[in-house]
């Protein structure tokens, strides 16, 4: 089935998660409404959104991202374990109905980039390397070393993506804001900012744990 610019889409908020492109998300669907949404999209393009649900402010993300159905395994009681995979990401245009799903008029987002191939690859290696100084400085600290998987993306969009949805403590606040951003250079400039604020950090802490083991 082509993917027109705009079309329709059942949505499933989820409380503070954020889905990024080729993330796998396992899901375990139980309410009435959201296996009437399953069967739904197992019947059409096997493909529904996952997007933001603020419980606080009890209000839904504009931006989400389209979950691909990978596999379904539905029980005796019509529960239904599934695992999805993130594919375009989207806009919400209009919600067209709340009952007995939610379901919406969407549009596709894609990535643009006002940088030469070039220096999005510098940048991607920039923020690559702050990545791994990241997970071997915490691996120091709690005594477990630690390294980047070997699956690591090369390409520049796809590697923003993949740390976007791996992006863990208080810096995980931050995805959702990732998630819209439509400039790959642009995602990598603020994963490194806040890469490296969190390596400086754990620099310090490690300098401290040294002082205080040697003495």
């Amino acid at each position: 089935m082509a993917d027109l610019a705009v079309r329709e889409l059942p949505l499933f908020p989820l409380p503070d998660l954020v889905l990024f492109p080729q993330e796998v998300l396992p899901l375990h669907i139980f309410e009435p409404r959201y296996r009437m949404m399953l069967r739904t999209a197992l019947a059409e393009d096997k493909r529904f959104g996952v997007i933001r649900w603020d419980p606080e402010s009890r209000s839904m993300a504009s931006v989400g991202c389209c979950a691909e159905i990978l596999h379904c395994q539905t029980q005796d009681d019509d529960r239904s374990n599934v695992v999805t995979m993130g594919q375009q990401r989207f806009r919400v245009l209009e919600v067209l109905r709340e009952t007995p799903f939610r379901l919406a008029m969407v549009s596709w987002i894609e990535d643009e980039s006002t940088a030469s191939p070039d220096q999005l690859e510098t940048l991607a290696a920039e923020v690559k390397q702050a990545l791994r100084d990241v997970v071997e400085l915490t691996g120091k600290l709690i005594g477990k070393p630690a390294s980047l998987p070997q699956d690591l993306p090369d390409l520049p969009r796809e590697l923003s993506f993949w740390i976007g949805s791996h992006l863990a403590g208080p810096v995980a606040e931050q995805q959702q804001t990732l998630l819209e951003i439509t400039n790959t250079e642009e995602r990598l400039r603020q994963e490194f900012e806040l890469l490296d604020h969190t390596r400086r950090q754990l620099a310090a802490r490690t300098v401290l744990k040294d002082t205080f083991t040697t003495t």
